[in-house]
């Protein structure tokens, strides 16, 4: 590992800290060197706060004067709720800056780059590239698509099945697996399940790790069947959206909207579109979400094409049976020259358990 490399992943490590709290904002790190000596490091906390490098440059003061700036994003060029960084940078006096990769917004796109360099400002560009655009996955499709990440999530046996024919699922996997499963909820925007889950599990689709935040309970009701009595309509806990259908029923969706439920109306009679589901929770700045349905919701959003990224928890049981459930349910594939591989796909052991992470690729 080189200098540069040290540095960078120094910050990478401190943006990868916030995960969950920048949203719909990047994560960002920075770390300002001079003399062969750390004088500045920054991090972005929040949306609508200070960035990364603004952080770093008031740590560093004057000593900034001459440094180097490592940054695991390109500086920002545009009038945001926050000014420039790229232009802080050059009125400090910064002589090289070292950008892991550019940013995908357009409002930036090396606009960042071109005032740094037009200042005489040496411009180093592609350290930890990889690193960095896995970190802030999320943030690279919403900002260019306008639709949120999605990440289908599943707890299995050893033979994919996610509950008995009794529908009896508590628990597949270990205590260590399911505290992993709220670190990834407090992660996410929102947290997405079919009506079923809500009327046979009756979940709160809450995030239960100190100072955590709780998603945005996403449920989809094509004919608005959720009990009135649900936890996610009555316990206040967490927002919660339901995406129906035109053949819904409208003195049902007032009664819900009265009990503080917001309900978003989509095409068609009988089945949600899910691709309105996610244009829809675009546009209301939701940049992730995290599926955790039953089969046949996991199938939908499978067979559609939109799902980005599968983290699977397996268990080392064996349940069996025609009837028991698996997390993929639907039509499936007729031929296995159709099947969907994973590509980066990544192995962990939580406990008794094997977490797999994934990038499904479509063909």
């Amino acid at each position: 590992m080189n200098e540069h490399e040290a540095y960078m992943k120094l910050a990478l490590s401190n943006a990868k800290a916030m995960k969950g709290q920048t949203d719909p904002n990047p994560l960002v790190g920075s770390v300002i060197v001079n003399h062969n000596r750390i004088v500045g490091v920054g991090t972005h906390l929040k949306a609508g706060e200070p960035h990364a490098e603004i952080h770093a440059l008031r740590m560093a003061g004057e000593q900034a004067k001459g440094g180097t700036i490592y940054v695991t994003l390109e500086p920002c060029s545009h009038h945001g709720r926050t000014g420039p960084c790229a232009e802080a940078i050059v009125r400090a006096g910064i002589k090289k800056v070292v950008i892991a990769t550019l940013d995908p917004n357009p409002l930036v796109a090396g606009n960042g780059v071109k005032i740094l360099k037009d200042a005489n400002i040496d411009v180093v560009i592609g350290v930890c590239e990889e690193e960095s655009r896995k970190m802030n996955e999320v943030f690279n499709k919403f900002i260019v698509k306008g639709k949120p990440f999605v990440t289908l999530k599943a707890a299995t046996t050893l033979d994919g099945k996610i509950a008995t024919a009794s529908w009896d699922s508590k628990w597949i996997t270990s205590e260590e697996a399911r505290n992993d499963v709220h670190v990834l909820r407090n992660e996410h925007v929102g947290i997405l399940v079919g009506v079923n889950t809500v009327i046979k599990d009756d979940p709160e689709l809450t995030a239960r790790i100190p100072n955590g935040r709780n998603p945005i309970r996403i449920i989809l009701d094509s004919s608005l069947r959720i009990p009135m009595d649900a936890k996610v309509v009555t316990d206040s806990k967490a927002e919660t959206w339901i995406f129906t259908t035109e053949g819904h029923s409208a003195e049902v969706k007032s009664e819900l909207e009265q009990q503080g439920v917001k309900v978003f109306v989509t095409s068609g009679l009988e089945r949600v579109n899910l691709d309105e589901v996610l244009t829809i929770l675009g546009e209301q700045s939701v940049s992730s979400i995290l599926i955790e349905g039953g089969g046949e919701v996991n199938a939908s959003f499978f067979q559609e094409q939109l799902i980005d990224k599968l983290v699977l928890y397996v268990a080392p049981k064996l349940i069996g049976g025609r009837k028991s459930p698996s997390f993929l349910a639907g039509e499936g594939m007729e031929l296995m020259a159709d099947a969907v591989e994973l590509a980066n796909l990544e192995i962990e052991k939580i406990g008794p358990d094997f977490k797999y992470v994934g990038y499904p690729v479509f063909q």
